[in-house]
């Protein structure tokens, strides 16, 4: 789990900064809808890591060994660092936090909307359909949309008075654009991002920047359906009063963007063809770099899969009363498939490399290891599942290094022969 963590921690890092490098360039070449899709990269390698794999290879596990009149004892390996349980906390802590203010002033916005009165409603241009009239709402944040669960257009009061009709038509066409083009999502997705890495800073230097990015697709948008509308488009933002960037909301301006978005109207000239190339040369980017990234975590070595000691110690396998009595003792090795959550899945025993066929011994060894947990296979990075061979040696002596060793020595010959 904590390797999953830290490689798609990786791995974002690494999307976004490619996204931070190639925006502009690939905006200028293709076009600011184009270059808005380069913000699937880093989501895309933030999954790899999570990416089901099938059953891989065997873990020996050391011999654990049940005395007849003592308690077990179990071989242990490294434990677990308490440092990664604090990170976590921190991190959960953190994160919390950032949802709360979220979830709040998502609230606030909620609270303060109001239906739009009769008199704005009749002003409204006779192309706008009845669902999108119903998203319109007043609020003193507008204009500007309020995302999810169903995305809202936000009108100030002074709507009419502040625009006249040409510029609220413009007004109404791209905040609309926005949802019609799926926007809100992508904007609270990308909220979200930012509250789980809320202690990364490439994370909040890479929220601005595509609420920009974003603002200029739609831009895009709305002049590609009207190209002559490009001169009152930039009047209308010029004569527009910026504000400041909240969360839960795409405004119509917010204050630094005003230059960026002035300067795209000024050089929308992207033909249809271009804009199709730069498509298909962003998704070849993407296809690129899971693919390097998929490569570059092949040559990682896995790590096989290890017990829980501290939880599997409450499951220790019992002697069985029946075994004592009939003075039964000797290893049982059982075969067990291990789930990538670290769970116990079908259990087989071994009998080829057992030194016992005791049917009471096998069943206490099983009862035993159903119950316990396991710190799964890594394969390039993942959690997959795996197959352990457990042996666990019943004597009614002190126990022998011999039998342990013959049964670790067993399994290596048979794990370099699979």
């Amino acid at each position: 789990m904590d390797t999953a963590l830290l490689r798609m921690l990786l791995f974002v890092t690494v999307g976004l900064g490619i996204v931070l490098l190639l925006r502009k360039p690939a905006r200028r070449l293709f076009g600011a809808g184009p270059a808005f899709t380069l913000w699937c990269l880093p989501i895309a390698l933030a999954a790899m890591p999570w990416l089901p794999a099938s059953p891989h290879g065997w873990a020996i596990l050391p011999p654990i060994h049940v005395l007849a009149f003592t308690q077990p004892v179990i071989t242990t390996t490294a434990g677990d660092h308490p440092w990664h349980n604090v990170l976590l906390a921190l991190w959960l802590l953190g994160a919390a936090a950032g949802g709360l203010r979220l979830i709040v002033h998502y609230l606030r916005l909620c609270r303060d909307t109001r239906p739009l009165p009769p008199d704005m409603r009749r002003h409204l241009p006779a192309d706008l359909s009845e669902r999108d009239a119903r998203r319109l709402r007043l609020h003193p944040s507008g204009p500007a949309v309020l995302w999810a669960p169903r995305a809202h257009v936000l009108l100030p009061e002074d709507f009419h008075e502040r625009f006249d009709m040409a510029e609220r038509q413009l007004v109404l066409r791209h905040e609309l654009g926005h949802v019609h083009r799926g926007d809100p999502l992508w904007s609270l997705l990308a909220e979200l991002v930012a509250v789980l890495l809320w202690f990364h800073p490439l994370a909040w230097l890479s929220l601005p920047r595509f609420r920009l990015d974003q603002e200029l697709a739609c831009d895009e948008h709305v002049l590609r359906a009207s190209p002559r509308d490009d001169a009152p488009y930039a009047r209308t933002l010029l004569r527009s009063a910026g504000v400041a960037a909240q969360p839960a909301l795409i405004p119509w301006l917010i204050e630094p963007q005003l230059k960026e978005r002035l300067t795209m109207i000024r050089r929308n000239h992207c033909s249809a063809t271009r804009r199709r190339l730069g498509y298909g040369c962003l998704a070849l980017v993407v296809a690129g770099s899971i693919s390097l990234a998929q490569a570059a975590t092949s040559k990682q070595a896995d790590v096989p899969a290890t017990q829980a000691m501290s939880y599997n110690a409450q499951f220790r396998p019992r002697y069985p009363v029946d075994a004592l009595h009939n003075k039964e003792q000797g290893t049982v090795v059982l075969r067990a498939l291990i789930h990538a959550d670290g769970s116990v899945g079908s259990i087989s025993y071994d009998a080829k490399r057992s030194t016992t066929t005791s049917t009471d011994l096998i069943t206490s060894a099983s009862d035993a290891v159903k119950q316990w947990h396991f710190q799964p296979r890594m394969k390039n990075g993942k959690a997959v599942e795996g197959y352990a061979r457990i042996p666990i040696d019943f004597s009614l002596d002190e126990p022998s290094a011999t039998p342990a060793k013959q049964v670790e020595k067993n399994s290596s010959k048979v794990n370099q022969s699979s």
